[in-house]
């Protein structure tokens, strides 16, 4: 039996998703989840990140909204595609850019609007 993830439902645990295999909405892998990164707001998932490649390795945001949980995967909204063509995005210790933080949600049709705060970053991580 799978659980969705919705505000006010499903209690998550980061710890707990850690290095399960990401698949995408048609049950394709995308990677094993390496990071979580929540809504500094609402404290919900927004995004995890997977390594993609095998010499040049680099961590590729996925969005985490009406996720399934399954008992050893993840599955998420998007396809494979999306997560392949999404932006590259330096991080920055274990921050985003505000910038880099909309390109993110500007890709995967997400709405995003900077939170007032100095930094203005809708994202930390998990």
């Amino acid at each position: 039996m799978t659980e969705t993830n919705e505000p006010g439902g499903t209690t998550w645990n980061a710890a707990e998703w850690h290095g399960k295999m990401l698949l995408d909405r048609n049950g394709e892998k995308i990677g094993k989840l390496e990071d979580v990164y929540v809504d500094v707001e609402t404290d919900e998932p927004q995004f995890g990140t997977v390594k993609e490649g095998f010499v040049r390795r680099h961590l590729t945001f996925v969005p985490l909204a009406a996720l399934q949980i399954g008992p050893d995967y993840l599955q998420v909204n998007v396809t494979k595609d999306q997560v392949r063509t999404a932006p590259d995005i330096a991080l920055h210790g274990e921050e985003l850019s505000q910038a880099d933080e909309s390109k993110l949600y500007h890709h995967f049709d997400m709405n995003y609007t900077a939170i007032d705060t100095e930094s203005g970053r809708r994202l930390a991580r998990r």
